[in-house]
């Protein structure tokens, strides 16, 4: 682990000098994820302007989920995202060759090599607003104290089963599709599973259990009784991390150098 974090930190000192070389970019990703994080807000604000409940949950409940939502959103653009877009482009150039060279996990190279540092000051905006709203409910205090954890749970979950389907372009020849496929999928986790009709909650919670990110952990703040939805999650998870290592070994022995 302590090898790993090294070579992590230098991967971020190269990716802030990289960022800091276009500091107007840098500048212009800030604004962009505050005009989406005010999207995001407004649009359920301006929906209970006509309810006042969706499912269980009232205003302040389900601002508190959007918020928490674009936390853990936040992690993701900031963290990962630009990785899948280039493991995409890796596969098609042969540059995974380097990548599987290196001794250290190819996994851990392909889909953390890459961030947006201009996205990480905006962790004040994105934490700032969930304690804003979560303090209009009344959470008990071990809500608050696993509220770090519950944050990285999810984070790391939706990492989880977005590399399961990122791995599927060992298959396809065009990785980009697969990544627009990813974003579709990763749009449905930004909603309570209670929106969803009977066979869609089903297939989203049980087969491709992409609505426990959001649902399970904040479910789990509302009210301690709802632990098994947690669970589920956490047993999804450690099922994610068998079946990524079996898929990668599966696509390296598929792959074919493009360079080769």
């Amino acid at each position: 682990m302590k090898h790993y974090l090294k070579v992590y930190r230098e991967f971020l000192n190269t990716c802030f000098s990289q960022a800091m070389s276009f500091r107007i970019n840098f500048i212009f990703l800030i604004g962009m994820e505050l005009i989406f994080y005010s999207t995001n807000l407004f649009t359920v604000d301006f929906i209970f302007d006509y309810v006042d409940t969706i499912g269980p949950w009232n205003r302040d409940q389900f601002l508190f989920f959007t918020a928490f939502m674009l936390t853990v959103d936040h992690m993701h653009m900031t963290f990962n995202s630009e990785n899948f877009w280039w493991f995409s482009d890796d596969l098609k150039r042969g540059n995974l060759d380097f990548t599987l060279l290196k001794p250290i996990s190819s996994i851990f190279t392909v889909f953390f090599r890459r961030m947006r540092p201009g996205t990480l000051p905006n962790i004040f905006t994105t934490w700032g607003l969930m304690i804003y709203f979560g303090s209009k409910l009344d959470f008990a205090w071990w809500a608050w104290a696993a509220l770090p954890l519950l944050i990285l749970t999810s984070y790391a979950f939706i990492i989880s089963l977005e590399i399961i389907i990122s791995i599927s372009m060992f298959w396809l020849t065009e990785g980009h599709g697969v990544n627009f496929l990813r974003m579709q999928l990763q749009r449905f986790s930004q909603w309570p599973d209670f929106v969803f009709m009977y066979f869609t909650r089903k297939a989203l919670t049980f087969f491709f259990p992409i609505l426990l990110v959001g649902t399970a952990p904040v479910q789990l703040m509302f009210d301690a009784s709802n632990w098994k939805y947690f669970i589920l999650m956490l047993f999804y998870f450690g099922l994610s991390l068998i079946t990524i290592k079996a898929l990668w070994s599966l696509g390296l022995k598929q792959y074919e150098s493009a360079s080769s």
